[in-house]
């Protein structure tokens, strides 16, 4: 039982390459199953969250949050009647051009790039996932990419600079960039996407942080988030400890931060009546947290920026990451036959550089690096 405001596939805007309707499968289904059968989606495995890959077997890599990012937002559009599909594909595709190394790998080729041409685009990994569905994956004999539905493309770009945008419309006139020139919304499910991304991360990264010993239960008490949940847990579980009590409070985070976006969403759909997926764009933000709920997330994501995300031993591999791309962006650029199978792409030999480097795995990446450089940096090439 779909919303109104929710998309159909059946009044999908298309592909850009018209392409015969599936006989089985509706175009949301078929855009998440070339997603999950590109290559870019199986190097998830391999790519960073927080903790590099070295570092624990059981740290979250980008597939894994991708996995659970499906998981919620999949759950909250059965529960408030948006298109499961869709949101499913854009959940699994929308980390598929991160760098290796997470943030601190982004964050040193967006400067490289910047720096050899100060007036280009730059590295957003935004973009740079609808790059990889549009042009980069190579698997169908007509055209590059995955011919993905506007739905899913449109969700993939969560963000984007005005700059970038223009750019975009120049090729694809009144598409994906176009909400960032008109600023309009996405799609609901698309909004939905945002946010299970944030309820996501925000847990895992408690899980995480526990684990690698860098976070301490006495820490996170600070944080209402935690705290209430943690109290709740206690009185009806007073015996419980270690990882098991560390679930079940990360579960009633889950849990509360779910079912209020469920219902303040629900009051925001019911309040603006939208009768079109069409009309929900041109709305204000409908799926969102509670003001109440918003500021306490806000507390928790400030908490982990200041006590994981910026914790000395984080930075330290941060930064060796930086010199790792840095290193491999420069090494590329003055012999870029050390690029086997890079075909030349649109952008030129800065972006075909960009490209190449953005589609690495981390271990992929430091082999690479070990390979040019004769310098070893984490652990031991593999």
């Amino acid at each position: 039982m779909l919303h109104p405001g929710a998309c159909r596939p059946e009044t999908s805007r298309g592909r850009r390459h018209p392409e015969t309707p599936a006989p089985t499968r509706n175009a949301y289904q078929r855009d998440r199953d070339r997603i999950v059968h590109s290559t870019a989606f199986r190097r998830l495995v391999y790519k960073t969250q927080v903790f590099l890959n070295h570092e624990g077997d059981l740290f979250r890599t980008r597939l894994t949050h991708s996995i659970e990012v499906a998981q919620i937002a999949r759950s909250v559009a059965r529960s408030i009647g948006l298109h499961e599909d869709l949101v499913e594909a854009i959940a699994l595709a929308h980390d598929l051009g991160h760098t290796p190394f997470g943030h601190a790998g982004q964050d040193a080729l967006n400067e490289s790039l910047l720096h050899a041409d100060p007036g280009g685009e730059g590295f957003e990994h935004n973009l740079q996932s609808l790059r990889v569905v549009d042009e980069l994956e190579e698997r169908y004999p007509l055209y590059n990419g995955l011919n993905l539905s506007f739905e899913t493309r449109e969700g993939i770009l969560k963000h984007c600079s005005r700059r970038n945008a223009e750019r975009l419309l120049i090729d694809e006139p009144d598409g994906v960039a176009q909400r960032f020139i008109d600023r309009t919304q996405p799609s609901l499910e698309a909004q939905l996407c945002n946010v299970a991304d944030e309820i996501a991360y925000n847990a895992h990264d408690i899980d995480d942080g526990v684990r690698s010993g860098l976070l301490t239960l006495s820490q996170l008490r600070a944080v209402p988030m935690f705290a209430e949940p943690e109290r709740e847990t206690v009185a009806e579980f007073p015996e419980l400890a270690g990882r098991r009590l560390l679930f079940e409070i990360i579960r009633r985070m889950l849990s509360r931060q779910i079912y209020d976006v469920i219902d303040t969403t629900k009051m925001a759909m019911t309040a603006a009546a939208p009768c079109s997926a069409d009309e929900s764009r041109q709305m204000p933000t409908m799926v969102a947290f509670s003001p109440a709920m918003a500021r306490q997330t806000h507390e928790l994501k400030r908490f982990l920026r200041q006590n994981l995300y910026q914790h000395p031993q984080v930075l330290a591999t941060t930064g060796q990451a930086k010199d790792v791309v840095r290193e491999l962006f420069a090494a590329y650029l003055a012999s870029p036959a050390e690029m086997p199978g890079a075909a030349p792409r649109p952008g030129g030999e800065l972006r075909r550089v960009a490209d190449y480097i953005a589609g690495m795995t981390d271990r992929f990446a430091l082999r690479e690096h070990y390979r040019l450089t004769g310098r070893t940096l984490f652990s031991a090439p593999v």
